[in-house]
């Protein structure tokens, strides 16, 4: 059984970098994971719009897409997912340009994702992700989202991942507003770590932080933790109402390699 803190935890992006799994492995890839004990854990299968017409999965399938371009390319890409055989849309995700208005911009993927509803290429239960720039004007990107009722994402991984205080900062600005968010890129282990000189935050160290601030303590100390057993004794210390209502808010991360997150929660015992 997986607890509530991770049922549905990990988005599968087998197919984006550094992963970058053929198309042919990374669908029964993502079967076999769903099928297995840990298939709780496991959230839609990730593709990018320009990948889609070669999506022909056998039978059902959830995915998230991810809009390559801006704006203007939602319709076109859900359009074409809503005609897809075996293919049901859970989540859909574009990021925003580097623009200096990145409100302006952010409305503009809005208003897309809005006629998208009205067309029925985006269902109700589907989600809509709009990803933020670490750039002067991102809270006023995430005051449109407030009014939307769109959801934010923040990359953290590349060569640049953003440090304690960034994350902790987007982690409070998103509760602020009463936005769910999510998170891409880096987030491959439980605890903060170093990886061929780049700092990783660790996926653990996220949901605390994000507890910490729904309770009112500051978030950026428990996201600077690296001792991966501390984190999971403070994990296992949440009960069910505490770790639903972290996941109302941080609802999942992208990650290319499923494996790994799992062999860290086995190891850390959090999985039973």
């Amino acid at each position: 059984m997986v607890s509530p803190l991770f049922t549905r935890l990990i988005d599968d992006a087998a197919m984006f970098p550094p992963g970058n799994a053929p198309l042919g492995e990374a669908v029964p890839g993502h079967a076999a994971h769903r099928g297995a004990a840990y298939g709780e854990l496991v959230g839609p299968f990730l593709v990018s719009d320009q990948r889609l017409p070669d999506l022909q999965p056998p039978t059902d399938l959830a995915i998230g897409v991810i809009v390559s371009g801006g704006a203007g390319a939602i319709g076109p890409a859900l359009t074409w997912a809503s005609r897809m055989a075996n293919v049901q849309v859970k989540a859909v995700e574009a990021a925003l340009r580097d623009e200096p208005e990145l409100a302006r911009n952010a409305r503009r993927v809005t208003m897309a994702y809005d006629q998208a509803r009205q067309d029925g290429t985006l269902q109700e239960h589907a989600h809509a992700y709009i990803e933020v720039p670490r750039l002067y004007g991102w809270q006023d990107a995430l005051d449109v989202l407030a009014e939307t009722g769109d959801r934010a994402k923040l990359r953290t991984g590349g060569d640049s991942p953003p440090t304690e205080q960034e994350l902790a900062d987007f982690i409070e600005a998103c509760l602020d507003r009463e936005l769910p968010f999510k998170l891409t890129a880096g987030l491959h282990h439980a605890a903060r770590n170093t990886t061929d000189s780049t700092e990783q935050h660790g996926f653990l160290n996220v949901l605390l932080a994000t507890r910490h601030a729904l309770d009112g303590t500051n978030p950026t100390e428990v996201l600077a933790e690296r001792d991966g057993t501390v984190l999971a004794e403070q994990a296992e210390a949440l009960d069910d109402a505490a770790a639903k209502s972290t996941r109302r808010w941080f609802t999942s991360f992208g990650s290319c390699s499923i494996a790994e997150p799992v062999d860290d929660l086995r190891t850390l015992g959090l999985l039973r």
